[in-house]
Order: C-alpha cells, then structure tokens, then sequence
C-alpha cells in the first residue's frame, strides 16, 4: 500500500506537468512562429514480485510477476508542424513556408533561429543606413550569416523581395534590380533537438546538429519566404483542450489513489487482535 502511495504521487507529479504544458500552448495560441509541445512520459523501475519459475506440474511459467513503481515525464516534446499563414499589412512581414528557420544575431554575439518574421527596418545611425531586425532589435542574418544592411539612399517601403529571399530594389525605370542580398534560411537534421530561448527563438544544441544553409546545401529542399505574411502558431485550440480534461482525470484519478491507499492503511492501522 505504500508502494501505490508512492506511485499515485509520481502520477500526480507527471500530470501536473502535462497540464503546464498544455497551459503553456494554450497561452500561446496568438503567438508568431510558436511551435506547440507535447509532454512524453516513461514508466519507472519495477519491482519483481516472483521471477520466473515452474508450476506445480514441473512446467515454465510464461510470466514473470512485477508491479511497477510510478512514472515521471521523459520528454517535453516539440511540434513543428506548418502553422497558419496570417495575412498582415507590414512590409516587412515574412513567413517560412517549409522546414527553414530565420536567423538573428543576439545581443552575446551568439545566432539563434527563428520562425516568426516580423521584421522591421532600423536605422544604423551609420550615414543613415538601415539594418533589418527582428521586433526586439535583433539583426536578422543573410544567407551568408552577416546583418543585413543596407545605405541610406535606400527607402524601405520601396524594398521587394522574392520566395527564394533575395532583396530587389526598383531603379529609374521602375524595374526591380537585385541588391545582392538573400535573407537567410536554414535547416535541422532534427529540429526538435533545438533549445528554447523564448521569444520565439531556438539555439543549437549537440541533439539538433549544426544549421544547414539552404543556400548552400543541395541536400536540403528549400523554402519558400513569403511577403506579407507571418506564420501563426501551431497548436489546434480544440486538441489542447480535449487533453487538458484528459489530464484533469488522470489527475483526479492519482489522487484517489492515493486517498484510497489512505483507506486501507487506515484499516490495517485499527485491526486488533
């Protein structure tokens, strides 16, 4: 009975998480370039009872007796299924439709990858040249991993570009030229090994591997980068919700376990002789 006590809490424990991360999409639901999670989880140690051994006739016994020992999460698991191409008015809106990943340059000097592309044109304060960045200031990178920047006989409103990323800028006969410089996309062997930064930003880590230029590597299929939209978030509002009620039984469930458990302590506690 102790043992339940105990695997009823691992229970508990597991499900609590599950609803964080739940909670977690639900509130990201408006989001750009949010990519929902899953919560994975994995039975513990078992204890055996008996092992396997003979009947009373002399014959083996197809199975062993064991009783588990509770559960605990193995993995908060990362979705980055395609989500909603959202229209927007801004110029400089992009959205990624493939597997690539924009690119921005931190404040430590260090690259992060990104889905969301509200981009903006900030000025350089360098003979009045512009840079493109992310909302929160961020250099966004070129398909060479430098800042894209541009001078400042450039205007931003009047800056095109094409699905494969490439800036173009009208000249005198209103005709776009190309500026030489292709916004940066790239890939993950396994994106979901990427760590969380927030701000809908992702760093490698050792079980991503390193980022693939889809510039560069002909084994990659590229993606298209689309103007005047932003990808949405992911996560299906109606599945979350179906598994949060899921999760809130479960939870209930455990607990009664454990108020069960209770009981028959109880019980054996006020038997006498």
């Amino acid at each position: 009975m102790v043992r339940s006590l105990w695997s009823a809490a691992t229970g508990m424990n597991a499900q609590q998480v599950n609803v964080d991360t739940i909670a977690n999409n639900l509130a990201n639901v408006n989001t750009v370039g949010y990519k929902a999670q899953v919560a994975e989880f994995k039975s513990l140690l078992y204890q055996t009872l008996q092992t396997a051994t003979t009947t009373a006739n002399g014959d083996p016994k197809p199975i062993t007796s064991q009783v588990g020992l509770g559960v605990r999460t193995a993995a908060l698991n990362q979705i980055f299924k395609q989500g909603s191409l959202l229209a927007s008015e801004s110029a400089t809106a992009f959205a990624i439709e493939g597997d690539g990943f924009f690119a921005v340059r931190t404040a430590n000097g260090e690259t992060n990858y990104t889905r969301n592309g509200d981009f903006t044109w900030a000025t350089t304060g360098e003979n009045g040249g512009i840079m493109l960045t992310n909302s929160d200031g961020l250099p966004v990178l070129d398909s060479t991993g430098r800042t894209i920047n541009l001078a400042g006989t450039y205007l931003a409103n009047r800056i095109t570009i094409d699905a494969g990323g490439t800036l173009y800028y009208p000249d005198e006969n209103n005709n776009p030229v190309s500026l030489g410089v292709s916004i940066g996309t790239f890939q993950f062997r396994n994106p979901a090994g990427l760590q969380r930064q927030g701000d809908s930003l992702f760093a490698v880590t050792a079980a991503s591997g390193v980022a693939l230029n889809e510039a560069t590597n002909a084994n990659v299929v590229r993606s298209k980068v689309i103007k005047g939209y932003l990808e949405g978030s992911n996560v299906q509002v109606a599945d979350e919700m179906v598994n949060l009620i899921v999760a809130q039984r479960a939870y209930e469930m455990n607990s009664k376990a454990i108020t069960t458990s209770d009981e028959m302590l109880q019980q054996a506690n006020n038997l006498k002789r």
